[in-house]
């Protein structure tokens, strides 16, 4: 397979993270995949939000959980932007995608989406949590899963494996030639993240990882020739 250069919700370095501008402008850019992250709203509605409140990343305060869609859409997610909800991504930019979702009940709801949608070709989902990887796949057949690592050693791989993950995407800072050569004796797909600068880039190559997920757009035309 090919190198894969990820947008991290969208193209955050450059546009307001989990909006549909940034992730109009990551399929722009020719990122492969767009990363987003999923939470669910009070009334049960698939979000588009990193945090588990709103206070970061908009002119709001609290958490997700407590508000209501409409709530939420009064909010200014930067420049402008409303907080999307996932159907809104999925309509807004043709480009596969890869949903991280938080717990088993964003989990649930997604598996609705990807099933009456039939998106099991076009969207991974990732999580950190190994229970909602399993549930996903429980869920929905023949989907592709992904088991986030940020602080792991080598139980990342047997963690994935029991979870029935296909990849594992891991925080490069934390990676180890270790943890790469068990990952792919055990066939699964390895993305390093975040891949911001050169430095990042070459070691992502220099382990022949399957890809990146990079902030901004330029990781792409780079790593086709960074070796």
């Amino acid at each position: 397979m090919n190198f894969l250069t990820i947008g991290h919700r969208g193209v955050m370095g450059v546009e307001p993270e989990n909006t549909l501008r940034s992730f109009v402008a990551a399929q722009q850019a020719g990122l492969d995949v767009i990363e987003l992250d999923l939470h669910l709203s009070k009334d049960g509605a698939l979000v588009v939000m990193h945090d588990t409140d709103v206070d970061r990343t908009t002119d709001g305060t609290g958490p997700i959980a407590d508000k209501t869609l409409a709530e939420l859409r009064a909010l200014d997610a930067g420049r402008g932007e409303r907080v999307p909800v996932f159907e809104e991504v999925l309509d807004a930019v043709r480009a596969p995608l890869q949903a991280e979702i938080k717990d088993v009940q964003a989990a649930r709801a997604l598996a609705e989406v990807m099933l009456k949608r039939d998106l099991v070709s076009r969207v991974e989902v990732s999580s950190f949590h190994d229970e909602a990887v399993a549930e996903i796949g429980r869920l929905v057949p023949g989907v592709r899963t992904a088991l986030i690592g940020s602080r792991y050693g080598t139980d990342i791989v047997d963690r994935a494996v029991d979870a029935g993950a296909s990849t594992v995407c891991l925080n490069i800072r934390r990676l180890t030639l270790e943890v790469v050569e068990l990952a792919r004796k055990a066939d699964l797909r390895i993305i390093g993240w975040v891949v911001n600068t050169q430095d990042h880039l070459r070691l992502v190559r220099a382990l022949q990882l399957d890809g990146a997920t990079t902030d901004y757009p330029e990781i792409k035309r780079t790593g086709r020739f960074t070796a």
